[in-house]
């Protein structure tokens, strides 16, 4: 990033070509986005049989994934529309009859929309909504298939594995796809444009303060967590997760340290994983303040209803989101292209993407942390330390 920043200030001409890298790596995402949605819903939810058989404590990590990352989806729709980072940036907004339609469909035409007419299609199309749709039938089918389903839920959780690793290759070019992007950015555009991004980049660390804090806060404060105990035991787990942006990096010491704080073992090893599917508060947060700055920059305005219809698309999409660095990235392109919005907006957001991974990932991984403590709590296990036990002498 700032070798991308010298190139595009020092030598703009040279920089420009270089946008090729970011778009390569762009072009690369979107080609995950169909089949890692689908293997990845069908997988989990065929997977698990049904609600029901997932049993008590499956179902009250659902409802509270479900609410907290609700909350963060509107924390990061109060933050962009508040500071408004996108302001004082321009991009070329989608033009008819190059893929891009009406910016701002009514509610009906969306939710007519949801529902595809191939999946094919759909796929072809980069259709996210309607690929999550498709794949929660499908999953709730093969579930109830019996040993019929059997050698279809193998076939994709193969491919899920397989798509987990295809996009781990992948992030291997962003570093590329990164000097690439911000280099022919600010060749361009010219320095001015990094205080719109840096804007972008302290407007996400500032929501997801407020989250941690606030939100966060107030569930511990409401589900009785020992605080202290509680920032010893997710303190490493946490940095772990910033520095690598990845929650998968931190999960063996994550459960580890859990367990040691007094969260059963059967508690931990369910919520943990499963949050890392469904409790992704930090990157529900960057989708919905993300989507919204590529339309702001694009001065394309979207009403509070089409917002809210976008949040309700990520509140599903997001579920999707593999736990690999930048992974965000696959959703938000394809939500992007879902509302019509600007591609470029997100070959934009790719040059300081890094920073704002850090902080989204850790986040994720303290959310998780916090989900398995409070089911812990909700199944009535009590987290304060055993008293030390006094030998009397005889």
């Amino acid at each position: 990033m700032v070798a991308g920043i010298a190139l595009g200030a020092w030598f703009p001409a040279a920089a420009k070509p270089m946008g090729l890298l970011g778009v390569i790596f762009l072009r690369l995402i979107k080609c995950i986005i169909a089949p890692l949605l689908f293997t990845t819903l069908v997988s989990g939810l065929a997977s698990s049989g049904s609600i029901k058989t997932m049993g008590r404590i499956g179902g009250k990590a659902l409802l509270y994934f479900e609410v907290l990352t609700t909350i963060a989806l509107f924390v990061g729709l109060l933050f962009v529309n508040v500071v408004q980072p996108g302001n004082g940036l321009t991009i070329s907004a989608p033009v008819k009859g190059e893929g891009a339609g009406t910016a701002t469909p009514n509610l009906a035409q969306t939710i007519e929309h949801t529902f595809p007419t191939s999946i094919v299609d759909a796929m072809a199309k980069g259709e996210v909504l309607q690929i999550v749709v498709f794949a929660l039938i499908f999953g709730a089918a093969a579930a109830t298939a019996g040993s019929k389903a059997k050698s279809v839920i193998e076939l994709c959780d193969s491919v899920s594995a397989v798509m987990f690793r295809f996009t781990n290759f992948v992030m291997y070019f962003a570093p590329f796809g990164v000097f690439g992007a911000i280099a022919a950015t600010v060749g361009e555009r010219g320095l001015g444009v990094l205080f719109n991004l840096g804007k972008l980049v302290a407007t996400l660390w500032a929501a997801e303060l407020f989250f941690v804090v606030i939100v966060l806060g107030a569930v511990i404060t409401i589900a009785r967590i020992p605080l202290q105990r509680f920032i010893a035991a997710v303190r490493q787990p946490f940095l772990i997760a910033f520095s690598t942006a990845s929650s998968e990096a931190a999960l063996p010491l994550a459960l580890e340290n859990l367990q040691a704080f007094g969260v059963p073992k059967h508690i931990a090893a369910f919520v943990l994983p499963a949050g890392y599917s469904f409790n992704l508060d930090g990157s529900t947060l960057y989708l919905a303040l993300a989507s919204v700055f590529v339309a702001q920059v694009a001065g394309i305005h979207l009403p509070l209803t089409v917002q809210l219809v976008m949040m309700t698309t990520l509140m599903l999409t997001s579920k999707g989101v593999a736990s690999v660095p930048r992974a965000s990235l696959v959703i938000l392109a394809g939500t992007v292209a879902s509302f019509n919005l600007p591609a470029e907006g997100v070959t934009l957001i790719l040059g300081v993407d890094t920073l704002m991974d850090m902080a989204r990932t850790s986040v994720n991984l303290l959310g998780n942390c916090l989900a398995a403590a409070v089911v812990a709590r909700w199944e009535g296990v009590d987290l304060r330390p055993a008293p030390p036990r006094v030998i009397e002498n005889v």
